[in-house]
């Protein structure tokens, strides 16, 4: 048998071998399924670069039909482009007060006359409404109520969303109601230990894939009240941050150590506005000269104290959520 006769032979067997079709059958599984070949990205991408997390991204396209990614043949979620400023753009009207029954018929009214300039103002007091709902579960004590209504609203809006306009102002309302004697301490703690065990468990939860980059979270010494800083670093994680939490009242000269032994990108300290003035002119500068990665400051601390600090050398964040991560976002891309 010549060498052309034994090749074709060879390749005659082989092309007819069931597994070897099997395997040109898989190859041509994408065309077959109109999947495009570029331009896809999976749900844990789309989290990063919007920060809603994917439960929220499914809960909208099963509930509300607002996004409609593509399937691979396995049943994997990918989405294009356009569907990560759909999204973005779905953030920003319900950041503005808006329901997701809403943004719906916003959408839909956009699509069909995009010259057309509808009225974007929410028709009801969305997150008035949670807050009371929320308020009287507390004042109840029914911490089963309490968790079904916190379930329910986090599954469809994102955490920063829900953070800004439910969380925050529920927390000063009740210490409003503490203050003109209203309510009570009681309602206060009932409440922070609830957020805190709520947030801690879906932080462990979300903290176990890796992630990059890498930021050390921690409460300003002096502040022991660390559910906000909970909820900055439960945005962070769905936005694709991993997380090093410290909690409440760190000592600044520890950090530096924590930084080099876990390769820490960037330092995120939160306090109220009674951090002690030694730790803001004394002791941050000293962290911020030893650090060579930035030292950001949020907190109602960083809106009060916005000179002192930059003068410091840390970097003041937005109250807002959104508008702080993005402010960490922007200055690591530029490192």
């Amino acid at each position: 048998m010549d060498k052309i006769t034994l090749i074709l032979s060879i390749y005659c067997i082989i092309y007819s071998h069931p597994y070897f079709r099997k395997f040109l059958n898989l190859m041509k599984a994408p065309s077959a399924h109109h999947l495009p070949e570029q331009g896809l990205v999976p749900i844990r991408t789309v989290s990063s670069l919007t920060g809603v997390n994917s439960v929220t991204l499914r809960a909208w396209e099963r509930r509300y039909d607002l996004i409609k990614p593509v399937r691979t043949p396995k049943g994997h979620r990918l989405y294009t482009m356009a569907d990560v400023a759909l999204i973005q753009q779905v953030t920003t009207l319900l950041d503005n007060g808006m329901s997701i029954g809403q943004v719906g018929h916003v959408l839909e009214a956009n699509a069909a006359d995009p010259e057309s300039a509808p009225d974007h103002e929410p028709h009801i007091d969305l997150w008035g409404h949670y807050q009371r709902q929320l308020l009287d579960a507390i004042t109840a004590f029914n911490e089963m109520i309490l968790n079904d209504l916190y379930t329910e609203i986090l599954s469809l809006y994102p955490v920063d969303v829900v953070t800004n306009r439910l969380i925050m102002p529920l927390l000063q309302e009740l210490g409003e109601r503490w203050v003109q004697g209203s309510g009570s301490i009681a309602e206060e703690h009932f409440f922070s230990v609830f957020l805190r065990n709520k947030l801690g468990a879906r932080f462990h939860h979300l903290s176990r894939a890796p992630q990059e980059p890498k930021l050390l979270v921690a409460c300003l010494p002096g502040e022991h009240h660390e559910v906000g800083l909970l909820l900055f670093a439960l945005a962070a994680l769905d936005r694709n941050y991993a997380i090093v939490l410290l909690g409440a009242n760190t000592p600044l000269a520890e950090l530096p150590a924590v930084v080099d032994r876990a390769a820490i990108q960037a330092l995120v300290l939160g306090g109220s506005t009674e951090i002690a003035a030694t730790v803001i002119h004394e002791e941050l500068p000293q962290l911020c000269q030893t650090l060579a990665i930035p030292v950001f400051i949020g907190g109602r601390i960083a809106d009060q104290r916005a000179s002192a600090i930059a003068q410091a050398g840390a970097i003041p964040l937005e109250e807002n959520l959104h508008r702080a991560l993005r402010q960490i976002d922007q200055r690591l891309i530029h490192r």
